[in-house]
């Protein structure tokens, strides 16, 4: 990709695209798969690229392989601009002091890649005092919803290499100390724990919540013993339910 792409954030209202969806001005130098459809993880510029410190010590991020990168979050955004969306929401499934969880809905522009037509794609993610480094700590919320929107991104476009904002962190003292001084509030803010509370205030039993995941087919459901054996992402899914009731 061109140095044009560094025009694409700024430009917005001048965007303009082809037949097939794909941008024309600014003009793109797009990398295709051998399939003809786009290779976003190559449409990802070197400079929004850097070493998981976590896996490497490496600095040169040409010598590196996906598994041992990040995505930075403005190539990502940039990423998002080039593909066409036309809406960008957020829905809070869960907030407390010590947690946040959000889901990112994206509504995407039709292209050749998805027959013409526009496209929804959701994705969850959260963010708590275990998860976050220091810094992050003290904004759960945002947090989380950048990094839902990242995954949302993510997987739409299906790139493999992590984004910076997904990482975890909470491993310091102060993180270490700030867990132990919240650990009895945040254990009411666990989502099991939370879906738990919606069901009781909505007169919901476990029961009641198995056979609907039974009538629904979700994999697993006759085996579930209690909203502890719920997948993560499930249990984000019925709480946003259980409060729509």
């Amino acid at each position: 990709m061109t140095d044009k792409g560094k025009e694409v954030e700024v430009n917005v209202e001048k965007l303009s695209r082809n037949a097939r969806g794909l941008l024309k001005s600014p003009p793109v130098d797009y990398v295709f798969n051998e399939d003809g459809s786009v290779n976003w993880r190559k449409m990802v510029r070197k400079e929004y690229l850097v070493p998981n410190k976590q896996k490497t010590n490496e600095t040169d991020v040409s010598l590196l392989e996906d598994r041992d990168l990040l995505i930075l979050l403005g190539g990502i955004k940039e990423l998002a601009q080039i593909r066409g969306f036309n809406s960008v929401s957020y829905e809070v499934v869960a907030a407390t002091q010590e947690y946040f969880a959000t889901s990112c809905i994206i509504s995407w522009r039709p292209n050749y890649e998805t027959d013409d037509k526009s496209v929804i794609f959701t994705a969850l993610a959260d963010a708590h005092i275990d998860n976050t480094y220091s810094f992050a700590s003290n904004f759960l919320a945002a947090t989380a919803e950048n990094r839902a929107f990242v995954r949302c991104v993510r997987n739409f476009l299906r790139i493999n290499v992590v984004g910076q904002e997904e990482m975890g962190g909470g491993s310091t003292k102060s993180s270490a100390t700030s867990y132990k001084k919240a650990t009895t509030s945040k254990a009411g803010s666990n989502p099991s724990q939370l879906l738990e509370k919606i069901m009781e205030s909505k007169n919901v039993s476990f029961n009641n919540l198995k056979s609907k995941l039974i009538q629904e087919e979700f994999a697993g459901a006759t085996e579930m013993a209690s909203v502890e054996d719920i997948p993560k992402s499930k249990t984000f899914e019925l709480i946003g339910r259980l409060k729509k009731i």
